[in-house]
């Protein structure tokens, strides 16, 4: 892998860690709504809740995890 591959992949990668955690945050701010009676107020307060909770995950947790696979991936190809 060339140095314009290399810098490819960086930009495309930084791209996704960044498209994970912007939804991330989208889905915790419809929780909130949720949890306010603004968005889908019939389920409750308790999908806002839970809405809320799955978008922490995916912003903290999930480019954790993605980057792990990539690292990985990237150690059995060398």
């Amino acid at each position: 892998m060339d140095s314009d591959e290399r810098e490819r992949q960086a930009r495309q990668r930084f791209m996704i860690l960044n498209l994970i955690r912007f939804s991330g945050v989208g889905i915790v701010m419809l929780g909130v709504a949720s949890v306010a009676g603004k968005f889908l107020p019939e389920l409750g307060p308790e999908f806002g809740t839970l809405l809320m909770l799955i978008g922490m995950v995916e912003f903290f947790f999930l480019p954790i995890i993605v980057k792990k696979g990539w690292r990985k991936n990237d150690s059995g190809q060398g």
